[in-house]
């Protein structure tokens, strides 16, 4: 029987009596209140109990108030949840929240400046010439045909022709610019996981939802562009520094990739990453896995890298076990049967791409994909070691960034979306693959092959080596930062051991390592962050000059005291007058690296000959 009844409600706003039926609908009832206490949203909770512990009453079309056994007269409990408030207060906060929203993305919009390399290729045409085809062409040489004008740089055939796997990401941009429209409502969205904030028609998740705030159902493609074209280290010496703690230790390492964006030549309208050094964090690594450690130090790698024009394009990792030790072979485990990311190392490329956002005018927000790659050193079908370059696509970037990505546990090839919870929704996500009968059907990514997330990036080395960095076959280089193992910590005594190799006149080549000007920005007896900026200036130009004139200032001239005052070697004034050779260097030992002095002709730690060539 339809009966009216009062029922009183207490709230932080005060308490008053809202009208309803006993037979009435409970999201009804929700209604009522939030009207009649004036509230924007949904974001409060109704208990029968006054320690709102128990008795909670659900918004629901299922349920009456009648099924809760309220009567006449009964007294309800609001419970406020974080952003629940009155109208007004809500009216100004929200309008407050929106103008800042707006003047956020407008500040971030204007200041947003795409990188060198992405304003000299939007300059250019972009277009593939062709010769004139002999067999083809009817036409003189001043005009053009069918088959041989230029191309486009997106064009298909041509990129089979050359092998090419992936658009660059500007000739998919020339792609999407290249109709009828050219371009006007190109608009690089990207992807959310996120249920969207201000939905004021319901309560909030987990109690209710709607079509407006919950993302979209996400199917995997495979991403036919990729940012970055090719990865270039700029001499071989630079990988086999990195490797050199895997061959002292047997453990892996992890490294972050310092370089320049560039053209690339090869791929139409593509970009390279020109690899001039790595460093590497702090790390605990094993024979299998690493885990990287805080860095208290990575702002100021950063600062001096950009003072020397590069920048962090990536990150490197070893995973190498080793086969035959005198042969020097590796394992090869990485292959099409088995994996080439695993999920864990797939999900930790999505989380530092999604740390180097790349900047680009035609996305909403000023950012789309990521520039930053991935490098896994690993043994090769030969059981040599061999580098592969690896990006994730926008969607992994996604799922990392709104954790809805996880690692299985006995399967590095697989990886599993999350399921919603309480705490988090979770879109569906859907790949597309073939059954055993050819036809495509679409299943549920749980679990996920990783391979429908990766795109690869080929890693080579100039025919002819490139040095940003000082590079000599007679020097033992500056230990590694961070490496701690006999032989490759950096203190002041290697920083005298380092010293002692080069002469007096090239402190140009002394200063030319990263390694070194991060140990002597950082050094705990005498930092110098804040006074190499001339030199830096001169590594970055090659100025000898510069070089010299800072090897004589004050800052420098108190550590050349300092090793002065241990008898380890004399200044550079006292150097320049004695004028000494090089022949008096030390020279390396070839069996054992050990240092010696030169009137040495045997090695003082293993006792081998000097001379390679007289060892029986």
């Amino acid at each position: 029987m339809q009966r009216n009844i009062v029922i009183r409600i207490q709230s932080p706003f005060g308490t008053k009596r809202v009208e309803a039926q006993s037979n009435e609908q409970t999201i009804t009832f929700f209604e009522k209140i939030r009207a009649e206490f004036a509230l924007n949203s949904f974001n409060f909770r109704l208990f029968k109990d006054r320690n709102k512990k128990n008795g909670e009453i659900n918004s629901t079309r299922s349920k009456t108030l009648a099924s809760y056994n309220i009567k006449h007269g009964d007294m309800l409990y609001m419970d406020l949840l974080d952003e629940a408030t009155t109208s007004d207060a809500v009216f100004v906060a929200e309008g407050d929240n929106r103008n800042d929203v707006t003047s956020v993305c407008a500040v971030a919009l204007s200041e947003i400046t795409e990188d060198d390399v992405d304003v000299q290729l939007h300059k250019l045409d972009g277009k593939i010439e062709r010769e004139m085809d002999d067999k083809l062409c009817r036409h003189g040489l001043n005009t053009k045909c069918v088959h041989c004008s230029a191309l486009e740089p997106y064009d298909s055939k041509h990129l089979d022709d050359q092998h090419i796997k992936h658009l660059s990401f500007h000739s998919y941009l020339r792609k999407l610019r290249g109709g009828v429209d050219k371009g006007k409502f190109v608009a690089l969205e990207n992807i959310s996981c996120r249920i969207k904030q201000g939905c004021t028609g319901h309560p909030p998740w987990p109690k209710g939802i709607c079509s407006n705030c919950q993302p979209n159902a996400i199917t995997l493609n495979r991403q036919i562009y990729r940012h970055l074209d090719n990865v270039m280290f700029e001499n071989p010496q630079l990988v086999e520094r990195f490797l050199n703690y895997w061959r002292s230790t047997g453990h892996q390492r992890v490294g972050f990739l310092y370089g320049r964006h560039e053209t690339h030549k090869d791929v139409p309208l593509g970009i390279k990453a020109t690899v001039a050094a790595i460093y590497e964090p702090p790390q605990e690594s094993t024979r299998d896995n690493v885990t990287l450690l805080p860095d208290d130090r990575a702002h100021i790698v950063d600062k001096i890298a950009s003072q020397l024009g590069l920048q962090k394009v990536g990150w490197i990792f070893t995973d190498l076990v080793a086969d035959d030790m005198v042969k020097g072979t590796v394992k090869h485990f990485r292959n099409v049967n088995s994996h080439f990311l695993s999920a864990q190392e797939c999900i930790m490329a999505g989380h530092f791409q999604n740390q180097h956002p790349n900047p680009c005018q035609f996305s909403p927000n000023g950012y789309f994909g990521s520039k930053f790659v991935t490098v896994c050193v690993t043994g090769d079908s030969q059981n040599q070691v061999h580098m592969e370059g690896y990006q994730v696509s926008n969607q992994c970037m996604a799922l990392v960034r709104d954790d809805c990505l996880v690692p299985t546990k006995d399967a590095p090839e697989l990886g599993y979306i999350r399921e919603s919870t309480n705490d988090q929704y979770v879109p569906d996500v859907f790949f597309k693959e073939k059954d055993g009968y050819g036809n495509e059907v679409t299943q549920l990514a749980r679990p996920l092959p990783i391979e429908y997330l990766l795109i690869d990036v080929p890693v080579s080395t100039p025919m002819e080596p490139l040095f940003t960095f000082y590079v000599s076959p007679t020097i033992q280089p500056f230990p590694v930062e961070n490496r701690i193992v006999d032989g490759h910590l950096q203190d002041f005594s290697s920083l005298m051991t380092y010293l002692r190799q080069f002469p007096p006149d090239s402190f140009l080549d002394t200063a030319s390592d990263l390694h070194f000007l991060l140990y002597i920005a950082t050094m705990d007896m005498l930092p110098m962050r804040d006074s190499i900026g001339s030199l830096l200036e001169a590594v970055k130009l090659k100025d000898r000059s510069l070089a010299k004139t800072w090897a004589k200032s004050e800052q420098w001239a108190t550590v050349e005291q300092m090793i002065s005052a241990q008898g380890m070697m004399p200044s550079v004034d006292e150097q320049i007058q004695a004028s000494p050779s090089r022949t008096s260097a030390l020279w390396t030992c070839q069996h054992c690296t050990y240092l010696n002095q030169p009137e040495e002709n045997q090695c003082e730690i293993c006792e081998l000959p000097r001379d390679r060539k007289s060892v029986v």
